[in-house]
């Protein structure tokens, strides 16, 4: 008798984010309210938020700018990503870092100019003549091995398409064949094939279909008409992708010509001149849509005048995406200069930028985030344990509060707690350091440290 493998499925890793929980600017029916799409509290910073949105969508924010200023741990980010979220959730959004700027290879214009280029997007339409349907059946034919004559490859396939109308059978080559086994192909499944270019696309599985896959493939509706038609199919992509592509395309033209192609770190201006061309002309001809996105900078106290200087005037371009820089310093040196300014800005750019404020949090509304975050993060809470951690993040800072969740977590699991308590918080607090209590720890035992 054969022995039966039961094999376990393992669970998919799922990683959450800090701000994995921001939905939007919780803004219903024009008002903002006090908890809402992830946000609680900061009710003036996301009122301000949602009229940077309106005038964006109004079209009216050209040549500005966003400067979110507060304290450390105050939903900066948050706030950014927010109005991300408002904007439509194909938005690109791109986070970097003052720092980043000065720790790649290419010079800080050309890191600068690719991040603001991946922070818009373009939405090309365009019609092709495509074979599309629900999958009845599916036989793919093999030939034995060119090199091995122990394996087989596949040579062809037989695929019926049908569609609510009309029924085909279809021979498609081995290119084709191959594609229908990476993919995973089966019956029932709703799947188009581009004639031109031999790409095969799987949408889905067709309504009214048995299924017993492991893997649940999402549901649509068995599509109408003839299954040979003419479809208009749209691809996104972002300025970047597009300049990546066109330089890679003169490089391989350059080592047809020359019999080697020059590595470019940088990507030429006359590379980037021709995709704004081609990107208006898709514009102007209604194939293609330009999708403003957010470039977000954070610690910007830390970018020098000349680099203040470039995004002065990459706001004023036509191609440019919603720029949004926040900081948590106060008055500071402009770095590459001996003048102080208010956040580490030049005057001349705080006078372009709309600038929002952030505040401290108060007892409930440290409450309220530590209740989001422990249900973001599948932690149950005990009261008292939800009444320390709020104590602790007002007394001490929110974040820490929130970064002791996890290992508060484990300890209650490894004592047998279903859910996390009030010891086990005060436990792990004892085994992390606060932000407050590390500089206490310091001044201790200073003549201890070496300097």
């Amino acid at each position: 008798m054969s022995q039966i493998k039961i094999e376990e499925v393992k669970p998919t890793f799922e990683r959450i984010g800090l701000h994995s929980h921001i939905k939007g600017l919780g803004v219903r029916d024009g008002k903002v309210q006090f908890s809402a799409d992830g946000f609680v509290g900061q009710v003036e910073a996301r009122e301000a938020a949602y009229y940077v949105v309106k005038m964006i969508r109004a079209g009216k924010f050209g040549g500005k700018g966003v400067l979110i200023v507060g304290p450390p741990g105050t939903g900066k980010t948050a706030l950014a990503i927010g109005i991300a979220r408002e904007l439509g959730p194909d938005t690109p959004f791109v986070q970097i870092s003052a720092a980043e700027v000065y720790s790649m290879e290419v010079k800080k214009t050309e890191f600068l100019t690719r991040a603001l280029r991946s922070a818009i997007g373009v939405r090309i339409r365009e019609w092709r003549r495509v074979y599309e349907g629900v999958v009845k059946s599916l036989d793919i034919q093999y030939g034995r091995h060119p090199y091995n004559p122990y394996a087989q490859i596949p040579r062809s396939a037989t695929i019926t398409l049908a569609t609510k109308d009309e029924e085909k059978r279809l021979r498609v080559p081995a290119e084709i064949a191959e594609q229908l086994i990476e993919l995973g192909v089966e019956e029932g499944d709703v799947i188009w094939i581009d004639e031109e270019t031999g790409r095969v696309f799987v949408q889905g599985k067709g309504e009214g279909g048995e299924t017993y896959d492991i893997y649940v493939k999402k549901k649509i509706e068995v599509p109408k008409g003839p299954v040979y038609k003419e479809k208009e199919i749209t691809r996104f992509f972002t300025l970047n992708d597009l300049d990546i592509y066109q330089a890679r395309q003169q490089g391989l033209l350059s080592a047809m010509i020359f019999g080697f192609a020059a590595e470019e770190r940088e990507i030429p201006n006359e590379v980037r001149k021709a995709v704004d061309e081609f990107v208006m002309k898709l514009i102007n001809d209604g194939k293609g849509e330009l999708v403003p996105g957010v470039l977000f900078i954070d610690d910007v106290h830390m970018l020098d005048i000349e680099t203040w200087a470039y995004l002065s005037r990459a706001m004023e371009s036509e191609l440019s995406p919603i720029l949004i820089l926040a900081t948590n310093r106060g008055i500071t040196k402009i770095r590459g200069t001996d003048v102080e300014s208010p956040h580490g800005v030049p005057l001349d750019m705080l006078d372009r930028l709309i600038i929002i404020r952030t505040k401290p949090y108060t007892a409930d509304e440290v409450r309220e985030i530590i209740k989001i975050r422990a249900k973001e993060e599948r932690v149950s809470l005990a009261n008292d344990a939800l009444e320390e951690l709020t104590k602790i993040g007002t007394e001490e800072s929110l974040r820490y509060a929130i970064q002791l969740l996890a290992p508060a977590q484990l300890r209650a699991q490894e004592v047998g707690h279903k859910e996390i308590t009030k010891d086990d918080v005060e436990y792990v607090k004892k085994l992390f350091l606060s932000v407050k209590e590390s500089v206490q720890y310091v001044k201790e035992y200073e003549n201890y440290f070496l300097r």
